[in-house]
């Protein structure tokens, strides 16, 4: 589902894919000084672009959750589960960006009812009060990721038609 259109007052920060692959690589480096996570688990979908990124500069093993909304208004649901041989492992879990902290304290009860040895969180983007354990990058602004910015329609890469006129052409 594609996120909710930010109000004008927040304000956007359009995010290219290079600057994501440097964030991305800002967060390995930070969950490297402080964690040391055989698992990185990334939340589905977008959070397991930065999540394979991290895995792979770490040089670990890599899962993915499911967790959806019905409609923006809606709860997040898990809709796949984690898998059984996070017992007993050190877990990351990996999400794109963390605002109010409902997917995250969802994926992390899911997580925890596999028993992992430890947990912690990490998110490529803080923007909002729920504080994950690692951040690469903190704003008050809504973000477009660069995998959210443009749809296929008719053979052709267009705007996200719920993005036309608030990101750049």
């Amino acid at each position: 589902m594609p996120r909710k259109k930010p109000t004008p007052t927040r304000g956007v920060l359009e995010v290219d894919w290079a600057f994501f692959g440097e964030l991305c690589r800002a967060l390995a480096v930070r969950v490297s000084q402080g964690f040391d996570p055989e698992v990185v688990v990334g939340v589905a979908k977008a959070g397991v672009i930065p999540a394979a990124i991290v895995a792979t500069i770490l040089q670990r093993e890599f899962a993915a959750i499911v967790i959806a909304r019905t409609s923006h208004e809606a709860e997040p649901q898990l809709v796949v589960g984690p898998p059984a041989f996070l017992r007993g492992k050190r877990v990351l879990l990996v999400d794109e960006t963390c605002d109010t902290g409902d997917t995250m304290r969802l994926a992390i009860h899911a997580i925890l009812g596999v028993k992992p040895a430890d947990l912690q969180t990490a998110v490529s983007f803080k923007t909002g009060e729920w504080a994950p354990d690692f951040h690469a990058f903190e704003t008050d602004k809504a973000i477009v990721l660069p995998w959210d910015r443009e749809v296929v329609e008719g053979g052709e890469l267009v705007t996200r038609p719920d993005l036309d006129g608030w990101v750049s052409a």
